[in-house]
């Protein structure tokens, strides 16, 4: 696992691989409690219709996911909450079918294509499949997905969804945030 000491706040941002009028995003990062504080504003397109969203995800110390609040500019809200060790709640309920899930994967951002690179530190050439909590946008649903990641080189991984096939191949920078996701992101500035 990647030491969270070498983080401080950082501002990213993205546009859709189309350009900024498909889409962007702003994220921030922020040390807290020992952990992380990930926010950001999310502007996108969605089965052509525009949506808006802000998010905010805090991480322990051993990049596990314990809370989000995403909110959509419909005002759609949702919240997760976990211990860190696969046991969720969703808006308050318990949530026995996302059991074993580490990460959460937010449908329109690259952002939590990190939160596994950084977790898991995989050696060249190693690969891991993961169950994490995917959040479909606009309608904020949350569903178990099956991915895996493999380590490509020091700043190159491959993603593959399990349950559909898509590939990508992604390049991160020296704290493990995506730089570009072809075909979806770049990277802005």
């Amino acid at each position: 696992m990647m030491p969270l000491s070498n983080l401080i706040f950082r501002t990213i941002r993205w546009s859709a691989w189309e350009g900024c009028d498909a889409g962007m995003e702003h994220m921030d990062v922020r040390p807290a409690d020992g952990g992380l504080d990930l926010s950001g504003v999310v502007i996108g397109v969605g089965d052509e219709a525009r949506f808006g969203l802000t998010y905010r995800i805090r991480l322990d110390a051993t990049w596990h996911t314990r809370e989000a609040h995403l909110r959509t500019t419909s005002g759609q809200m949702l919240h997760l909450e976990s211990d860190g060790q696969g046991h969720w709640h969703v808006d308050g309920a318990a949530r026995p079918d996302l059991q074993g899930c580490i990460d959460i994967d937010i449908q329109a951002t690259p952002l939590t294509n990190t939160l596994p690179i950084r977790r898991l530190d995989l050696k060249e050439g190693k690969s891991l499949e993961l169950r994490l909590c995917y959040i479909d946008l606009p309608e904020l649903t949350v569903s178990v997905a099956e991915q895996r990641y493999m380590a490509l080189g020091p700043s190159f991984y491959r993603f593959e969804s399990l349950d559909n096939g898509f590939t990508a191949d992604l390049p991160v920078d020296e704290d493990g945030f995506v730089r570009d996701y072809p075909g979806l992101f770049r990277r802005l500035g």
